[in-house]
């Protein structure tokens, strides 16, 4: 944990406090920066959030310009209004000008535009109207209490900018406010004549004279100015932070379901993450199984180097698991060169099964694609071989509190397994349990299937005493 300078260490570093705060703010910006390089959910939603936040802010300013514009001709009825009319309109260019500039980052150009507003509205605040009528000390124009417009900069900045810039807006203020004081009791114009009427006149009331003296820049109200100014910067500042870090756990969030829809189609997504036990505990339910693979693999990756093998699994992995996707399935895991998956996952519908089989001629369509391009290329054709059952299943987390899975264990993965491994033996593509074809609800969809299939009866598999009526493809 880093800690302040002490007072030793600060009478060697010459930044002192200001030095580690900043220091602070650095490495913080840093962390953020690195954390969002390595989330883009969180890339995006940061862009995303300053633009936004700079629209709002650059709607709010006008606005508030615009009402403030409308006060001054009340406030001061006269043609000298017009000098503050045009300044604020320059007030609104600026802003307009914040607004193109935005970005996420550090930008010279944001932090010279904001430098701007706070030295102009100091300037404006401070030197007295060049086309007034009479003429004042130009110590007069603290009287005008005009340092609470500073807090409309301050609002819009939280609304636009990150809490470091909110903070460091209280700091410039000071700075900026604190110079335009120093200026005006070194340079302004006085007239001490007008301070001795007006002690004569209050003779006996030295306070009250303290207190109006036309030419005291009265300095503890404007340094309580600058300090209730900073503390006010700072408390919303904090508030800001609390805001950025939701939205870093917003941005985590996104990307852990990202990472589910990895695994599993968009439409299951919302409905796993809602749920504080995502898979609902170890429970049997029908699913539809389906395991496909490559055949011959083993041969074509020895011919292949290991740089063209994971480009092949990759480019294959991606169809398999958008045939998968796309049919309402779950992708249960890859299996080196082939994967398995599942359609009634986490919940059943009426049509796992139906899915499962047009998944399985999606498949299979990705692959004559994929054929073609490679035949192309004098490449050897891919051989996939894709086997579905449907029964009950059991579904649940396996391993431990260290590592857990979620399973799909049951007989019905294992026939699923051995009717792949069957389109050997049968010279077809695809296999299909009679129990999936009688599974498919629509009379249309199952005679659809048969058309473009071939039934065998008593199909023998390795390990299983029952034989299984199948369909092939």
């Amino acid at each position: 944990m880093t800690t302040p300078p002490t007072d030793a260490s600060a009478t060697r570093d010459t930044s002192g406090w200001a030095g580690w705060l900043r220091s602070q703010m650095r490495s913080s910006r840093i962390e953020d920066e690195e954390q969002a390089r390595r989330n883009p959910w969180l890339s995006r939603a940061l862009e995303e959030e300053k633009m936004e936040g700079q629209r709002i802010a650059t709607w709010a300013r006008s606005i508030a310009l615009v009402i403030i514009a409308v006060l001054l001709v009340y406030v001061n009825p006269r043609v000298e209004v017009l000098y503050y009319e045009a300044l604020l309109a320059l007030f609104l260019l600026i802003g307009i000008a914040q607004f193109r500039a935005a970005r996420v980052g550090q930008s010279r150009i944001e932090l010279g535009l904001i430098l701007l507003d706070l030295v102009l509205l100091t300037v404006t605040l401070t030197v007295p109207n060049p086309f007034g009528t009479g003429e004042w000390p130009t110590a007069i124009q603290y009287r005008f209490g005009g340092f609470i417009y500073f807090y409309i900069f301050l609002a819009s900045a939280a609304l636009a900018y990150s809490w470091r810039t909110v903070q460091s807006l209280g700091i410039w203020v000071a700075i900026i406010w604190l110079t335009g004081v120093s200026l005006v009791y070194l340079f302004g114009v006085t007239y001490p004549q007008l301070s001795l009427n007006v002690e004569a006149a209050l003779a006996g009331y030295g306070r009250v004279f303290e207190a109006i003296d036309p030419n005291n820049i009265d300095l503890p109200l404007r340094i309580q100015e600058v300090v209730v100014f900073i503390l006010a910067a700072a408390i919303i500042g904090m508030k800001s932070r609390r805001s950025a870090k939701l939205l870093m756990r917003q941005a985590d969030i996104a990307a852990e379901r990202a990472n589910l829809s990895r695994y599993f189609p968009p439409n299951m997504v919302e409905e796993l993450a809602s749920r504080s036990d995502p898979m609902g505990g170890t429970r049997t339910q029908p699913v539809a199984v389906l395991f496909a693979d490559l055949v011959g693999f083993t041969r074509l990756a020895e011919d292949s180097t290991p740089q063209q093998v994971i480009a092949l699994l990759r480019r294959f992995h991606a169809e398999l698991e958008e045939a998968v996707f796309a049919n309402g399935g779950t992708l249960d895991k890859y299996l080196g060169d082939g994967v398995m998956a599942t359609f009634g996952t986490p919940q059943s519908t009426l049509a796992d099964a139906q899915n499962a089989i047009k998944a399985a001629f999606d498949m299979q369509a990705a692959m004559d694609k994929l054929n073609k391009e490679r035949s192309l290329q004098n490449e050897a054709p891919l051989v996939l071989s894709v086997g579905v059952h449907f029964g009950e299943v059991t579904l649940g987390d396996i391993g431990t509190d260290r590592r857990r899975e979620f399973a799909t264990l049951g007989d019905t993965v294992n026939v699923a397994a051995r009717l792949e491994a069957a389109s050997r033996e049968l010279s077809c593509r695809i296999v299909i349990s009679d129990a999936v074809m009688d599974s498919v609800g629509g009379v249309a969809d199952r005679n659809d299937f048969q058309s473009r299939m071939r039934r065998h009866n008593a199909l023998s598999l390795r390990g299983r005493d029952e034989p299984v009526d199948v369909w092939t493809a």
